[in-house]
């Protein structure tokens, strides 16, 4: 274990991804999937109240941080009209999904399966950026995923107890966006997609 102090510097790495993403959505270089930016707005922070209760100290700030990000992303997507990323039955059905997963966990009393179920409402929150970041790779910027996901790390490592409590949701922000990461870095989908052969279909 690590100076849980040193979880400012998690929460300093996430405040400069979220500030070039916010920076590169206001002038339409980035297309952010409101659907998860939505979700991922409100997600953390129900997971920060549920934290401060908990008393889990330091290590809740990157949570907080990871909250208030979104809400000044999904707000510069209304400055430019390339910021848009339209919307479709895929995202919207990740939004149903992911909500309803938000009012299982609130009803549900055990504090573990509802973590679990909190989390897995987070992670079907990110499957459309993951989707779009592997189908258009240059619509995203990566330096916020590897900054949240450097943060996330350091945040494990200012945990006291390895508990499910404490390290389940980093370790599902540390794996969502190492996943986002690599698919936007490597720009996999696009290869892929640029190395498929043209069939050209001639009629008689």
């Amino acid at each position: 274990m690590i100076d849980p102090r040193f979880v400012l510097l998690a929460s300093a790495l996430s405040v400069s991804g979220l500030f070039f993403y916010v920076r590169d959505t206001w002038r339409g270089r980035t297309a952010p999937n409101r659907v998860t930016w939505i979700l991922w707005g409100v997600e953390p922070l129900l997971v920060f109240g549920a934290e401060r209760q908990a008393h889990l100290g330091w290590p809740s700030l990157l949570t907080l941080v990871l909250g208030l990000g979104p809400v000044a992303v999904v707000g510069a997507s209304f400055h430019d009209r390339n910021s848009v990323w339209h919307l479709g039955l895929f995202d919207i059905v990740c939004a149903v999904v992911s909500v309803g997963g938000l009012v299982v966990w609130a009803l549900t009393k055990q504090p573990t399966t509802a973590l679990v179920i909190f989390v897995s409402a987070d992670a079907v929150a990110a499957l459309p950026t993951i989707r779009k970041s592997f189908t258009d790779p240059q619509s995203e910027s990566s330096w916020n995923f590897v900054a949240v996901a450097l943060g996330a790390v350091i945040t494990l490592f200012t945990l006291r107890q390895f508990t499910t409590a404490g390290a389940l949701f980093p370790l599902s922000i540390l794996a969502m966006n190492i996943v986002i990461s690599y698919l936007v870095i490597s720009q996999r989908g696009l290869r892929r997609q640029m190395s498929q052969p043209h069939t050209t279909v001639i009629s008689s």
